[in-house]
């Protein structure tokens, strides 16, 4: 069963919170991240993307930088900008995108849970991107990334978070430039945050890993690295839980730069083997499963896979797998997703322009646009023990970095 506790969050005065609060890390490269906080002193890019504050084309790995995030937040804390809380507390968080709202519960989340399997995973991460968190974590002694956490919804849980929100002042209530609005309450009432912690405790048996295996897997290695010198603290690492019945998955698109030396008819030819192909009016987003969109020379298509093209296991049957089977693999030769430099991914969030502007352009040849997948097949996945092919899930909206931050030494 899960384990979660509150936590004494380092978190912005109120009146500097939507200036403070940034974008993922990892969702900004270090010219963005530049861009994004320019004439801004109180963003949270200072600590996350402290290279901005190094002279351009510094090696973001070297430990300059890290040492440079140290000092960053240590000179927020000094200058008032962070602060302490001073007891531990759970923290409400709700998003609202384009009118639909989400709310989660902000909990450090045990790192024996991580590792035992109660946090389910349903992606493999990579050595280098879990070094970078475990410097940038080991040197500034904060949690700064939160890992957005799924779970089974609990009617008990849902009634005690809606209730607390509306019976409670938030701490911060703003709408960001990107038009999403961030409202955070604190939940401090000692009887209410045993009631949570019990609930988590007895009715959920497992969370899983929407977004965050770098950040997840980077906390537990640091508790490890650590050794005797581990506090208290380094047993838990910052997440934000998610009811599943809240939770809006989108589309995760992917782009090819050529046809593997086939001429558009022969490849329409070959998909026919395994697709019902059909020419689609405008922009085709799939309504249903197995179903695919396709851009080519300034015309769409609907790709429908063929029954016996596909399996019915937990993998198998993912849009992600199919394509990934029948079209990158077997027709255009892309083995490796994660290395191979002729295709990328475009995130729903961007729409279906995008993917006709990098064809349109020249940069690309051929666009796929996928059915989203669905947050049971996120639990069946991991469930069984098995991870899904690279970038297989967007979600939107993404929590903001800085709000609040979760210290292993202090």
């Amino acid at each position: 069963m899960s384990t979660i506790s509150p936590f004494k969050a380092l978190r912005p005065r109120p009146e500097l919170a939507k200036q403070l609060a940034s974008r993922p890390y990892d969702v900004l490269n270090s010219k963005e991240a530049r861009e994004e906080a320019l004439g801004n002193p109180y963003s949270f890019l200072h600590i996350t993307k402290s290279e901005i504050d190094l002279p351009e084309g510094i090696d973001i790995h070297t430990q300059a930088v890290y040492d440079k995030a140290k000092e960053n937040i240590d000179a927020f804390i000094q200058r008032g900008i962070l602060f302490r809380e001073d007891k531990p507390c759970y923290y409400v968080y709700q998003l609202v995108m384009n009118g639909r709202s989400q709310t989660g519960l902000v909990a450090a989340s045990s790192v024996d849970d991580y590792e035992q399997d109660v946090i389910k995973k349903h992606e493999f991460t990579r050595p280098e991107k879990e070094q970078d968190r475990i410097n940038h974590i080991t040197t500034t002694g904060a949690q700064t990334g939160n890992v957005f956490l799924a779970y089974r919804n609990v009617a008990e849980l849902d009634t005690i978070i809606e209730q607390w929100k509306d019976s409670h002042k938030p701490v911060y209530d703003f709408v960001a430039d990107d038009g999403i609005s961030h409202t955070i309450w604190v939940i401090s009432d000692d009887a209410v945050i045993s009631n949570i912690s019990g609930l988590f405790k007895k009715d959920v048996p497992h969370t899983y890993i929407a977004d965050g295996h770098h950040r997840a897997a980077s906390a537990a290695k640091v508790r490890k690295g650590l050794g005797n010198r581990a506090t208290e603290a380094a047993d838990w690492f910052l997440t934000t839980l998610f009811p599943s019945n809240q939770l809006y998955i989108m589309d995760y698109n992917r782009v090819v730069k050529d046809l593997n030396g086939l001429d558009e008819t022969g490849f329409l030819e070959k998909l026919g083997e395994s697709f019902d192909v059909k020419k689609a009016s405008g922009a085709f987003s799939p309504e249903n499963l197995h179903q695919f969109g396709m851009y080519l020379n300034k015309q769409w298509y609907s790709l429908t896979a063929k029954k016996g093209t596909y399996t019915e296991d937990p993998i198998g049957v993912l849009d992600v797998t199919i394509l990934s089977n029948l079209v990158l693999d077997k027709l255009l030769g892309i083995k490796d997703q994660r290395t191979d430099k002729r295709i990328d991914f475009v995130g729903g969030i961007r729409g279906l322009g995008e993917l006709e502007k990098r064809v349109d352009s020249g940069e690309m040849t051929v666009a796929f646009s996928l059915h989203p997948v669905t947050i049971q097949q996120l639990f069946d996945i991991a469930d069984s023990g098995n991870v899904m092919p690279p970038k297989s899930t967007w979600f939107e909206p993404k929590l903001r970095d800085g709000l609040l931050t979760h210290l292993i030494y202090q």
